[in-house]
């Protein structure tokens, strides 16, 4: 999780190293005596590095990896992990362990003091019939390893373990590196580097930037912890509950019998003190009972934040996740946020690199991330000013809110524990083509993910997977070339109904499986045009 602070109490889960408990340790890599100049380089071991390394290395570019860890830390982080991101995550080809070996849940319930039925409950996955669930939790470090064996059996990826940038001269045609190992320094250049180091960004703060933003005065506690308990696997969340009055909590499940309990704590406290067992534990007692027994795995405590840079690319640096961009963690839109990044920016930066699109693609990446960001701050600024009212007036109305949402379906919609992460459209750019009137509102507009849907005894999107393709109604004409065709039958009901394709229509969808134009009525210059815009050609 971005927001989790350094000052952390590591649980009993067995040898520390550089101040975090060690889930795989991999040991230092060796300083290379390879070529001091690749294509490109990711600085950033976790989830958004790891991806972004494994979509280009798929596309068969040489990538390097640098991470100041030798080991990945069995610590509490990310554990939530949205349809959207999952979606991203098959295309990438490990979707199916994180879903095995995660928690999944669809519903979330919204409770209020000591009344044991809740205010309401909201299903993550209301449209039905599709691969993946509206989430799972999965302990970061787990999917990190997945990401890391993934990338092992590819050939052209060098992750460098242990590795730590020390200084940086970016360069129109690229950067120079200085790089500290175990086994000395060296200097190393790129033509791209992307970096992916998280919100303590080394490349940010060697680029002398910074983010613009708002910090919420506002603490709030995370106990995981292992016990043994029998509960369906939902999000349950408290306004004013008995056992931490006049704040709010949270309770998920994870995997291995572990759970993710959240406290609110408010400002001014003693950080440190509060991560303390003898501390801790009474909010524990309070909530699940004084017999229960269980055992600590990470205490922390973490500060809301809403903050991001004012641009993602600088040239041949590219940010993305923690490093370009902060969220409240209420909601899930940090890791999450950070997938949708490397997902627009893979097949750009492939185009780029193959020579099929300029360099000028990029500035797309640049208007479209942040558009993300914008959304994600918006919704978690407003899911942390409704769990934490600072006025009076804030507070009568938060509590006139939930009053309403028991008994009136209206009110629902604004109770805000924390508007969980769903993918971000992009109605305004610049590479879709716009629609015709023709459509009025139906299916899904250009600048938009499409959903999945059965194919036979497959999924739609797993049948799109990640190249420029066209999927159609029956449309027979010509198709430029490195397009793919996905011909739709009357039996693809379901997919044909959401994307409202007519007999005949066909829709053009970029890499990332978001439209990038829409017809009744295609013909071979339309969809050549379309394909041109998308990859940052003329319109």
């Amino acid at each position: 999780m971005a927001q989790v602070q350094q000052l952390m109490q590591a649980g009993q889960v067995g040898a520390q190293r550089a101040g975090l408990p060690v889930y795989r340790d991999f040991g230092a890599t060796p300083v290379p005596d390879g070529p001091s100049r690749v294509p490109v380089t990711v600085v950033g071991a976790g989830p958004v590095g790891l991806a972004m390394a494994l979509d280009l290395a798929q596309h068969g570019h040489p990538v390097v990896v640098l991470t100041r860890l030798d080991f990945i830390a069995h610590c509490s982080r990310a554990i939530c992990f949205s349809k959207r991101s999952l979606d991203i995550l098959d295309r990438l080809g490990v979707a199916d362990a994180a879903v095995d070996k995660g928690v999944v849940w669809n519903v979330g319930k919204v409770f209020r003091g000591a009344d044991p039925d809740p205010v309401y409950q909201f299903d993550m996955l209301p449209v039905k019939d599709q691969k993946q669930p509206g989430f799972i939790n999965l302990q970061q470090f787990y999917l990190e390893e997945m990401l890391v064996e993934a990338l092992a059996a590819l050939p052209h990826v060098d992750l460098r373990w242990g590795h730590r940038v020390t200084a940086l001269d970016a360069q129109a045609d690229g950067a120079t590196l200085t790089v500290q190992a175990a086994g000395g320094e060296y200097r190393m250049q790129t033509d791209w580097l992307i970096a992916c180091d998280g919100h303590r960004s080394t490349i940010r703060d060697l680029m002398g930037l910074d983010f613009e933003g708002r910090v919420f005065e506002d603490n709030f506690l995370i106990a995981d912890i292992r016990l043994k308990r029998d509960m369906a696997p939902e999000r349950w969340f408290w306004f004013d509950p008995p056992f931490n009055p006049g704040q709010s909590a949270l309770m998920h499940r994870q995997p291995d019998d572990v759970w993710r309990l959240d406290f609110q704590l408010g400002w001014g406290i003693d950080r440190e003190a509060a991560m303390q067992p003898e501390n801790v534990e009474p909010f524990i007692r309070a909530m699940l009972g004084d017999d229960v027994d269980f055992t600590r795995e990470w205490y922390s405590v973490y500060t809301f934040q809403c903050r991001r840079m004012a641009r993602f690319l600088h040239g041949r640096v590219i940010f993305a996740g923690d490093s370009a961009h902060l969220v409240s963690p209420f909601g899930a839109r940090g890791c999450n946020g950070g997938f949708a990044d490397i997902d627009n920016l893979g097949w750009k930066l492939d185009l780029v690199l193959t020579g099929q699109a300029d360099p000028a693609l990029l500035d797309s990446y640049n208007a479209e991330a942040v558009v993300t960001a914008d959304e994600n701050i918006l919704n978690s600024t407003r899911s942390t000013d409704f769990l934490t009212p600072k006025t009076p007036g804030s507070l009568a109305l938060r509590d006139a809110v939930l009053d309403l949402a028991r008994d009136y379906a209206f009110a629902r919609p604004f109770v805000n524990s924390g508007r969980l992460s769903t993918a971000v459209s992009y109605p305004g750019s610049g590479l879709n083509t716009p629609d015709r009137d023709e459509w009025q509102g139906q299916g899904v507009a250009p600048g938009s993910p499409i959903p999945d849907a059965p194919r036979g005894d497959d999924w739609l999107l797993k049948q799109v997977g990640g190249a420029f393709t066209l999927v159609s109604n029956g449309y027979d004409g010509p198709v430029p070339d490195g397009v793919a065709h996905l011909r739709l039958s009357p039996q693809d009901v379901l997919a044909l109904d959401r994307l409202a394709l007519p007999p005949g229509g066909a829709c053009l969808l970029r890499p990332d499986q978001y439209v990038a134009a829409r017809w009744h009525r295609p013909d071979g210059p339309a969809i050549t045009q379309a394909l041109n815009r998308a990859k940052g050609g003329p319109a």
